[in-house]
C-alpha cells in the first residue's frame, strides 16, 4: 500500500461525517508505518480504545471506515481466535469489530460486524513480521501473495455491506 496523508485519510471515512472525521484521531507516526507490507491501516484511540480505524486502498481509492469492538478489544475480551479477514489464529485473538453503516442507516443506528485481528495487523501477521504465538500457526498451502488477495477480498466485503443500500 503507498503511503497516505492525514488528509487522505481523514476523507476516506464511508461511515463518519466530514465533521466526525475532521476531529477523529490519527496516528501522528504515518510517516514511520511500515507502508510496503501493509494491505490496510488500522489502529485504536489511545483515548478510547474500544474506537478502532481502519483505511485501505480498493480500485485506486481510499476508503476507510470507523469501528468499535466490545470491551475494549483486549486479548481477554476476544472470544474468537481467528481473524475474519486474514484467517490468521494467534493467541492475541481476534476482537467483534462493529462498523455503522454509511449514510441515513447508519444514523438510524445499523451496523455490521466481523471479527478482526485485536490488534489490527493483519498484514503483518501474514508476511510473518508479528509473531502469532505459541502453538498456533498452522500450514496452509496459499503463497502469501494469495493469501494477501484474500485478505483483501474478505476486507472488500465488509466494506461493500458498510456502504450497502438497504
Amino acid at each position: 500500500m503507498k503511503p497516505l496523508t492525514e488528509q487522505e485519510i481523514r476523507s476516506a471515512f464511508v461511515n463518519r461525517t466530514k465533521g466526525e472525521s475532521k476531529r477523529l484521531y490519527v496516528p501522528r507516526d504515518l510517516a514511520d508505518r511500515p507502508w510496503e507490507d501493509l494491505d490496510y491501516l488500522g489502529w485504536r484511540d489511545p483515548q478510547a480504545t474500544d474506537r478502532a480505524y481502519l483505511v485501505t486502498v480498493l480500485d485506486g481509492t481510499p476508503r476507510a471506515v470507523a469501528l468499535r469492538s466490545s470491551a475494549n478489544g483486549g486479548p481477554a475480551q476476544s472470544r474468537r481466535s481467528v481473524c475474519s479477514l486474514c484467517l490468521t489464529t494467534h493467541t492475541a485473538g481476534a476482537a467483534l469489530m462493529v462498523a455503522p453503516k454509511a449514510g441515513k442507516a447508519g444514523q438510524q443506528g445499523n451496523s455490521v460486524g466481523t471479527y478482526i485481528c485485536s490488534d489490527l495487523c493483519c498484514s503483518l501477521y501474514l508476511r510473518g513480521k508479528k509473531d502469532t504465538g505459541i502453538g498456533t500457526t498452522h500450514y496452509e498451502s496459499l503463497t502469501l501473495e494469495e493469501k494477501i488477495e484474500r485478505t483483501m477480498t474478505n476486507l472488500a466485503a465488509f466494506l461493500t455491506k458498510v456502504t450497502a443500500r438497504p
